[in-house]
Order: structure tokens, then sequence, then C-alpha cells
């Protein structure tokens, strides 16, 4: 952006505040002819300048080029994607939404916009909106694996069993690495009461990916209700030193734990043996780890 014209403006500004002469008689000041397209070309260039910062997860410094990316290419609906995003990443979900709104009636057949606004009503709470987003977007493109997995997540909020297995379990056959849509179809099926599926959920899980924490905690209660205690705790032992944070109550309900797995969950950790693994695990730095389904989408 030049700062000649810039001081300009800012100086006509300065000007224009004035008070004229009674007969008003004075000479306008001079303002410059904008070149609307090369403001837009610079509104674009401080997107990709941001685009490269949220790839560095420099998102405090990625904000501001975003905003003043919006000011300068207002008919382009990637800067407002991408300021969307960056709110709800911050979690000024009000704002969001807001703009993602908008980026989503300058494009109303993409997906990923349709997409991150479901992510963005999950988040507030309005579970049905985010269906609908989600389900929209998914009419466009049907092959997205993290899209279902979403979608499910927001069919189980909304107590939708069904609904949500079916859509965990697709996600599954589109991407057979994608261990958390399978690891969910055991935190529906345990929530249901049907404690043999969900075992046998958790034991496939670990069998697509051993180094997952979560599979084998949920495995270790499930377990350790039906009074396999030696099993539960050796499991829960191995579960904890992956990932302390699963020791957590209110993190392990932030991964839509549902209340009768939570409840036998107390259980489990206020055994003896677990309380004294508990004890030993090392407090856990967040900042060591990178973010978990929270980060930016980037359009391509």
């Amino acid at each position: 952006m030049s700062k000649n014209w810039l001081i300009s403006l800012i100086a006509c500004a300065s000007i224009s505040s004035l008070s004229l002469p009674a007969r008003g008689q004075a000479v306008l000041p001079y303002i410059p002819k904008l070149d609307s397209e090369k403001l837009e070309l610079q509104g674009l260039q401080l997107l990709q300048d941001a685009v490269q910062l949220i790839r560095f997860q420099q998102y405090d410094l990625a904000l501001p080029r975003a905003e003043l990316a919006t000011q300068l290419a207002p008919a382009n609906s990637d800067v407002w994607f991408i300021l969307g995003s960056l709110y709800v990443q911050q979690e000024k979900i009000a704002q969001g939404i807001k703009t993602l709104e908008k980026a989503q009636s300058l494009a109303p057949e993409q997906e990923g916009i349709l997409f991150r606004l479901g992510e963005a009503y999950f988040q507030k709470g309005d579970y049905e909106t985010a269906q609908e987003k989600f389900e929209a977007g998914l009419e466009i493109k049907n092959e997205s694996p993290d899209a279902l997995f979403s979608l499910g997540n927001t069919y189980l909020k909304l107590a939708k069993f069904d609904d949500a297995i079916a859509a965990y379990e697709e996600a599954f056959q589109m991407e057979a690495t994608f261990w958390p849509a399978l690891n969910n179809v055991g935190l529906v099926e345990y929530e249901k009461g049907d404690y043999d599926k969900a075992i046998a959920k958790w034991q496939s899980v670990i069998k697509v990916d051993g180094k997952q924490a979560e599979p084998r905690l949920a495995l270790a209660v499930a377990l350790f209700s039906e009074g396999k205690v030696n099993e539960a705790i050796k499991l829960g032992k191995a579960a904890l030193k992956l990932d302390g944070r699963y020791a957590d109550i209110k993190f392990l309900q932030e991964n839509l734990w549902g209340e009768q797995l939570i409840e036998d969950t107390r259980q489990f950790l206020n055994n003896p043996q677990m309380q004294r693994v508990i004890a030993n695990i090392e407090q856990f730095n967040p900042e060591q780890l990178p973010a978990q389904n929270q980060g930016v989408p980037i359009p391509q």
C-alpha cells in the first residue's frame, strides 16, 4: 500500500474537519482517485500474508491483516472466510458466524464455508443449525471424512445415536486410519447401553492406532465396570502415560464422553491404584502439544 496516498487521505481528513468560511468559497481538498483493482490486489496480498501467519499459528498477527483485507477486497469470499475462521479460532463465536455468513452470501456453493459455519454453530451450542450447515456442505461435497465426523458429533449432541453411528462409520470407510470416527462409535454404543459393542470398537481402534490414549482409557473404564480390575488398571496406566489430560473429567466431557461413561470413569479414576498413577503424572503443559481440531482452515 503506497504511503503517499494514505498520507494525503489523512491530511485531507484533517483539513475537511476544519470550519469553513461562512460564504463557503473555500476549495474542497484534493482527494486522489483510488484504483479499486489495485486496492483489491493489495487486499489479496494481505490475505496471503495472513494465511502464512496462520500456518505458523501466529493468529494475533494474522487477524489485523485479514480484517484490512476485507476492507480492500470486500467482494472476495476468501477474505471473509479466513477472517471468520480466525474469529472462531479465538472464540469470538458471534463475530465469526456473522463474518462466515457474509462469506457464504458471496459463495453459497462453497462447501468449506458451510463446514466452517457448522463448526462455529457447534461451538455456540446451536446443534440444529450446525446440523443444517454440515448437511448442506455434504450435499455439495459428500466425500469429506472430517465433515462427516463433525456431523456425527452433532448428531451425538442431539442424541440422534443411529445417525451419529452412520456418519462416523461412513467417515471411517473413507479413511481407514481415521481412528477418532471409530472411537466415537464406541462412545455412542456405551451411551446406548451396548457395552459389548463399545468394547469391541475401542479394541478395534487400538488395532488401528495403538498410540492413542483415548480408546485405551475408555476400554479400561468399560472393563473396570465389568469387574476386570487388573486388566483395566494396566490399560488405564498406559493411557495416562500417553496423555495425562485424560485424567481430567472436563477434558473428557469436551471430547464428547457421555454421562454414563463419565460416571463410570469417575469411579475408575478414584481407584487407589489409579490415584497413585494420577499423582505421579507430570503437570501437563498444553503449549507443548499442537492444538487439536481447532486449526483455521485455509482455502486451497
